[in-house]
């Protein structure tokens, strides 16, 4: 691992020590909106740090591993203890980068999914429908829960349009990068002759808007047109 990765993780093990004190400081406990907004940093924190704190036992791991391999009749094992604790090594710090990527303020909400069959003709609409059934099931085994708001069901099966609301613990942050377009290349069902199809179909992820934040319209942005009638009417059609 590099050392500025290494510093910053550190710095994260510290975060947590400071943020464990404050939550239990009783004039943080008192204000709810302080509270919460602590908590969530705990949240993230925690994770991170966790994660790090596993990285840290794995190389612990192998270093005693390796002094082991001196031994001849312990050589077999610590090499084999070594090779686990590297791979597992490399996994850590994949992840540990990932979860060091900036946040976007979205990420912790719920998430509409617009799908769209492409081109493709009846083979994109059942294209859809696999996308729908995939994002449903993996919802399913994250523990979300999964509402269809709307559904234009193609003749043969599939969706030609389909929006799926999911709700769960950071669900826009796990599919945003879904948004964009799909592509299979398959025999699909109404081929008869055994050809190919490339089929697409286009996926939109969004947030889910917090209700509870209040709107503010400037009224320099607003443009307010007025337009008058033209043509027969009566008199008091510009009225």
């Amino acid at each position: 691992m590099q050392d500025f990765l290494r510093n910053q993780l550190e710095r994260y093990a510290q975060r947590l020590e400071e943020l464990n004190f404050l939550l239990s400081r009783e004039d943080i406990m008192g204000d709810m909106q302080q509270y919460r907004r602590i908590s969530r940093e705990h949240a993230e924190v925690t994770q991170i740090a966790g994660r790090y704190a596993r990285y840290r036992q794995c190389e612990a791991d192998r270093s005693t591993a390796q002094e082991l391999l001196a031994d001849p009749d312990m050589a077999d094992m610590a090499q084999e203890e070594i090779a686990s604790a590297e791979q597992e090594l490399v996994q850590l710090e994949d992840e540990l980068q990932r979860l060091l990527l900036p946040k976007d303020p979205d990420d912790e909400r719920n998430a509409f999914i617009e799908i769209r069959a492409g081109t493709g003709g009846d083979e994109s609409a059942l294209f859809a429908g696999d996308l729908t059934r995939m994002y449903t099931r993996y919802a399913a085994n994250q523990g979300w829960r999964v509402e269809i708001m709307s559904a234009n069901e193609s003749e043969i099966g599939g969706y030609k349009e389909v929006v799926l609301r999911i709700e769960g613990e950071n669900v826009y942050g796990r599919l945003r990068f879904e948004s964009g377009g799909h592509r299979v290349q398959r025999v699909p069902a109404t081929e008869t002759q055994g050809r190919i199809h490339t089929s697409a179909c286009t996926v939109a992820v969004m947030p889910e808007p917090d209700e509870t934040q209040a709107i503010t319209l400037n009224p320099a942005d607003l443009r307010i047109d007025t337009f008058r009638a033209s043509g027969a009417g009566g008199q008091h059609i510009n009225k």
